[in-house]
């Protein structure tokens, strides 16, 4: 070793030999101890060693400071904590700055000083071990959960519909042969855990059937019916003076034109009906009863005794396809598309479609087919309000969305709005049959729908070989404009007028009548 070094070394034994000292002439001067007189003066201290000594007096001990052992193993004096202003403007004791650990939360990031684990568990948060529990998800009510619905090209055997049941583990529910597009529906129950959806793209991708998608949800779109009129006396028909259909009925009634309700059951013992019921069909077939919606609904399209009816001499067929939910009347896919079968099989000229829900597939087809043998399809635009996507069926390209206005031609406030809206009319506290032979008072897209429809009825029976493309373009050229000049997504076209629309139609000729007649 060098000279330098053991100077160096010399030097540090040193400086720990009177570190130790002063140490202890500290300890012995608190509790009055003696420290022997070598010892004082081999560490170069000098200092009484009568064990009577009063250190009282004699020695100031500063309480801001005190013995601490570093992080290198060295006894050092460390400061007293002092008071600290926090952040939230309150004083508080900051500690030496040590270790922290950051939890995450949904919050943001969250510290706290490193603790013993025993102090820990009781006193930090910590991430759970296990994987975290996240909130239950909503049911999702936009369709039947564990069922789809699967399209059959023509008409398979049983054999055949067997074997897809047992390759892909489904139940079959129900069937329904589709003329128009040469197929048959089922609705098949999925009987193990898969999703529909797993399912429906599982269906798919077999290549057995023609497609295969959800049994999606609709609703009827009509808020709940307010108080019953009393039966003595009604309420002024406000939409009657607003579409003039007094004035429109002088040209025509709606007199032998087939309008198909799809709707909830419909009171056809009703006085404001008796007499236009020409058919019914029950998809649901559990003997439910009468409903206020599809009754309603009925009444907009045909009263004839207290009430005014938009076309009161037009034929009805009155389909229930919606049962009685909870959460409203509803109905399937499935449902819906069995109710078009009908409608086409009775040779309808008008299908009102006062429901909305999901884009679908299936019914589009079917819309499109009905469309094509000439059916004027009428749908309820909807009561999901300014911030809802397109419902269906209204957003069909085939089918007439009519959005709701009230006795000031206000906009519906819960209308739904979009390119899709075609045309509007009154909506708004309409007075309408009920079950029981009662009235009552109700709002919504739905009874817009069923005006439209009765606007439609008189144009046919005015002239009956006019096209379903020239119903809805007479409907649109003739409607009062309302809202922004033109047309626009709140009000469409403009709100409904009957007599307008009526007398720009062309009336069938009469002539070959007039012939026979003279040549007798």
């Amino acid at each position: 070793m060098t000279e330098t070094g053991k100077r160096k070394g010399d030097f540090i034994r040193k400086a720990r030999l009177l570190r130790s000292a002063r140490s202890i002439a500290v300890a012995a001067a608190l509790f009055g101890l003696a420290v022997p007189q070598t010892f004082a003066q081999n560490s170069g201290m000098s200092m009484r060693t009568s064990p009577s000594i009063n250190v009282g007096p004699r020695i100031n001990i500063n309480p801001n400071i005190r013995p601490h052992v570093g992080h290198d193993g060295y006894d050092r004096v460390r400061p007293r904590p002092r008071p600290h202003v926090g952040y939230d403007g309150y004083d508080r004791i900051r500690p030496r700055p040590r270790p922290h650990i950051v939890l995450e939360y949904d919050d943001g990031p969250d510290y706290y000083d490193e603790l013993p684990p025993k102090q820990r568990k009781k006193s930090a948060p910590r991430k759970s071990a296990g994987k975290a529990k996240s909130a239950p998800v909503a049911a999702d009510n936009s369709y039947v959960a564990k069922e789809v619905l699967i399209e059959i090209a023509g008409n398979p055997t049983d054999a055949q519909v067997d074997q897809i049941a047992r390759r892909h583990r489904l139940t079959r529910l129900q069937s329904q042969s589709f003329s128009l597009t040469n197929s048959t529906f089922f609705r098949w129950r999925i009987s193990d855990r898969r999703s529909v959806d797993t399912v429906v793209r599982e269906l798919v991708a077999g290549g057995n059937v023609k497609a295969a998608q959800r049994n999606n949800i609709f609703k009827l779109q009509q808020n709940a019916p307010s108080a019953a009129a009393k039966s003595q006396g009604d309420p002024v028909q406000y939409a009657l003076a607003k579409m003039r259909l007094p004035e429109a009925h002088a040209l025509s009634v709606g007199a032998d034109v087939t309008v198909a309700v799809i709707d909830s059951g419909i009171d056809v013992t009703h006085p404001e009906l008796a007499g236009v019921i020409t058919g019914t069909f029950d998809a649901l077939n559990n003997g439910e009863g009468p409903h206020p919606h599809g009754t309603s609904i009925a009444g907009v399209i045909a009263s004839h005794a207290r009430l005014m009816g938009t076309a009161p001499s037009s034929q009805l067929l009155a389909i229930r396809a919606f049962g009685s939910q909870k959460s409203g009347a509803e109905s399937t896919s499935f449902l819906i598309l069995k109710s078009l079968d009908y409608a086409l099989a009775k040779n309808a000229r008008i299908i009102n479609m006062s429901f909305a829900g999901p884009h679908d597939p299936a019914m589009e087809r079917g819309l499109a087919a009905a469309a094509a043998k000439g059916v004027v399809l009428v749908a309820a635009a909807g009561n999901a309000g300014v911030k809802s996507p397109p419902l269906y069926p209204a957003a069909d390209r085939n089918v007439i969305a009519v959005t709701a206005t009230d006795q000031s031609d206000r906009l519906f406030a819960q209308s739904n709005r979009g390119s899709y809206v075609a045309i509007s009319a009154p909506g708004v506290d309409i007075l309408s049959p009920a079950p029981d032979g009662k009235y009552q008072m109700s709002s919504g897209t739905s009874l817009s729908a069923a005006y439209v429809s009765g606007v439609a009825a008189l144009i046919i029976a005015r002239n009956p070989e006019i096209s379903s493309t020239d119903v809805r373009t007479t409907l649109i050229s003739t409607a009062r404009d309302l809202g922004p000049k033109g047309r626009d997504d709140q009000f469409g076209a403009g709100q409904a007028d009957a007599f307008g629309a009526v007398s720009a139609v062309t009336p069938a000729p009469v002539a070959a009548a007039s012939d026979d007649t003279s040549k007798r």
